[in-house]
């Protein structure tokens, strides 16, 4: 049986005030994918992300989700923004920032049900975060708050999950737990990673897309040396660091 597809881009543009932001990106993201998106600040990395999301409307091209315009299906969406802002002091439990994935599916001025509950604490402990429900986040280290947030985003029980820069805030020697996480969920659901750091998530994606307004992508994980140079402007040897083996050189 083929994968089903869950994302589809064709031919999209993207314009912020006359100037272009994305380009003519064409891409098809299929069940259990793990897609890393790197590229330089300013590159429209963000922006795809909010197309996929729903939140952009492209001034050209044709996006779907599931098969349907993506804000139709943004409840199969989950998202991780690339800074999650809240007021540390603020006395707000692991739970009641995990249980607020779920306020789409709530009733207004309802409480959360049984299944609300009983999904979020199923979230947290996928992401090892259960023992500490009652903790307050704003005590959290950073890389326990991605994981909250993580959760939060897992309680919509997504087909598809984004993520912008999510090891930003992660201290190095806790990013591997994470991405090993996030390869397990790809059994359940296709996923986009936005990420500058090449050498992590050339070892844990299955597939890599460069992105400076135009879209380099092969549906693999191996990249061309001549894209980075044209997506990042600069000689490749500067930033293939620690992925050698997966930098195809032009053959002459």
């Amino acid at each position: 049986m083929a994968p089903q597809e869950i994302a589809s881009l064709k031919d999209v543009w993207t314009d912020y005030d006359g100037v272009t932001a994305l380009e003519g990106v064409t891409l098809s993201l299929y069940e259990h994918d793990f897609l890393g998106i790197i590229g330089p600040n300013g590159g429209g990395k963000t922006t795809l992300i909010k197309v996929m999301l729903g939140l952009v409307k492209p001034s050209r091209g044709q996006v779907t989700v599931l098969g349907d315009a993506p804000e139709k299906q943004r409840k199969l969406i989950g998202y991780i923004p690339q800074y999650s802002l809240f007021d540390r002091d603020f006395p707000v439990s692991v739970l009641d920032v995990a249980l607020m994935g779920r306020l789409g599916r709530a009733r207004r001025f309802r409480k959360y049900s049984d299944a609300d509950e009983e999904t979020t604490l199923g979230a947290l402990e996928t992401v090892g975060m259960l023992d500490l429900k009652d903790s307050q986040i704003g005590k959290l280290s950073g890389g326990q708050q991605q994981r909250v947030f993580l959760a939060r985003a897992l309680v919509t029980e997504p087909k598809l999950l984004l993520l912008d820069e999510p090891m930003a805030s992660v201290d190095v020697s806790l990013q591997t737990g994470l991405y090993e996480l996030l390869e397990k969920l790809t059994e359940k659901m296709a996923i986009v990673m936005v990420s500058h750091d090449i050498g992590a998530i050339s070892v844990h994606v299955n597939k890599i897309a460069c992105l400076n307004r135009k879209l380099f992508y092969h549906n693999s994980k191996e990249i061309r040396a001549e894209e980075l140079e044209a997506t990042y402007k600069c000689p490749v040897q500067l930033i293939a660091h620690g992925v050698p083996h997966r930098v195809l050189k032009k053959h002459k």
